[in-house]
């Protein structure tokens, strides 16, 4: 039988805040448009993640932004009912943009409480790029949560069958307002295969 490619797991395109707009407004579970997913943050600074941009602004479109991380920091966003299988071609499309040295990129929680970080970097100085990647071409490493860096070697075999949440970090403390060194991650869209919980 052929293979089926997975379909949208979940999208997440962020609540805008309410006017006033606040630049220094942390994001919290009430900025999660879907009522599926819960957001977890991570690391010393994780809790310094910022909601920022609005609806059908191109130039400033609804994100989040790393910019007030002094430390690390990361987020992901776990289904509440199901894992996900991201085996075979099982992909993320996301909507980014970075300052500085930054790069973002995936990071996962298995099933097991594993965390681990992947290699693949996403991320242009210019503007904001939508782009996608399979996980297939993804190599991890496993991921110290707390701290939000990374530990031992690289990973020769990965079992991403049972993925218990979904997210991103740059791995690099920010510099704060103004150009120099923050990512930003707008619309997020998973694609895999729905294991129930």
């Amino acid at each position: 039988a052929p293979r089926v490619r997975p379909s949208l797991f979940f999208r997440e395109e962020w609540k805008q805040q309410t006017p006033p707009e606040d630049p220094d407004l942390r994001v919290t579970q009430a900025f999660v448009r879907n009522p599926d997913l819960e957001l977890k943050l991570y690391g010393p600074a994780g809790k310094d993640l910022v909601i920022t941009g609005r609806d059908n602004d191109p130039q400033n479109p609804t994100h989040i932004w790393s910019g007030l991380c002094a430390a690390t920091c990361a987020m992901t966003l776990r289904h509440k009912t199901s894992f996900v299988d991201l085996t075979g071609q099982a992909k993320v499309r996301w909507v980014t943009k970075v300052s500085g040295f930054q790069q973002i990129h995936p990071i996962v929680k298995l099933a097991d409480g594993t965390f681990l970080a992947g290699d693949w970097a996403d991320g242009s100085r210019t503007d904001w790029r939508e782009t996608e990647f399979y996980f297939a071409d993804v190599r991890w490493v496993k991921l110290d949560p707390e701290r939000v860096v990374t530990i031992g070697p690289m990973l020769e075999k990965v079992d991403l069958s049972k993925v218990d949440e979904f997210g991103w970090t740059s791995l690099m403390p920010s510099n704060g307002h103004g150009q120099g060194s923050w990512s930003d991650v707008g619309i997020i869209e998973l694609y895999g295969k729905p294991v129930p919980r």
